[in-house]
């Protein structure tokens, strides 16, 4: 596996090696010690599964409690991934990154606990799998407003991305609860 940094340390791609022939390829899509080297020193708790169609977009999602780290990859299709920094001691607070993510490139993205995340769905389709560091909470989960002028996020928008009643409602940075 091939760590790859983004313009915030703690967050970062990882390409995976791949063998590939005429009957298809194999990869190792999580290896322990291979995380443990890149400083994911997380016990997985959770795995998740979404499919969404084109011009969906998820998030920015958080739980300011129980946060969670996320290890993210796609099976099918192409997403826009989206970190941000909402750790206010930090010295990339409010600033995020993006990275393409796609069943193609198999490249995977390590969100951190501290960041809120989110996603953009590029092709027809796109099925979303990731891992979590802990249980997802219900009562502790916010959503930051996904288009906040203070944020700037280029999403690669193809028309009015199609959103759920909260993350229509999320908070800009400003008025967002955050990590200290």
């Amino acid at each position: 596996m091939e760590k790859i940094p983004t313009a915030i340390p703690e967050v970062f791609m990882i390409a995976p090696k791949v063998f590939g022939d005429d009957r298809g390829f194999f990869l190792e899509s999580y290896n322990r010690r291979a995380m443990a080297a890149f400083g994911i020193e997380h016990d997985f708790v959770q795995d998740n599964h979404s499919r969404s169609a084109h011009g969906v977009l998820r998030g920015l999602h958080y739980q300011l409690k129980q946060p969670q780290g996320k290890l993210v990859r796609v099976v099918a299709g192409e997403i826009f991934d989206v970190a941000v920094d909402i750790r206010r001691s930090s010295p990339t607070f409010g600033k995020w990154v993006g990275m393409t993510l796609s069943a193609e490139n198999k490249r995977m993205a390590w969100i951190p606990p501290g960041f809120a995340h989110g996603f953009y769905v590029t092709s027809d389709i796109a099925e979303v799998l990731y891992k979590a560091s802990d249980y997802y909470a219900p009562e502790h989960e916010r959503s930051m407003l996904w288009n906040d002028p203070a944020l700037g996020i280029e999403w690669p928008l193809a028309g009015e991305p199609l959103l759920s009643d909260k993350d229509r409602k999320g908070m800009p940075l400003s008025e967002a609860e955050v990590y200290a």
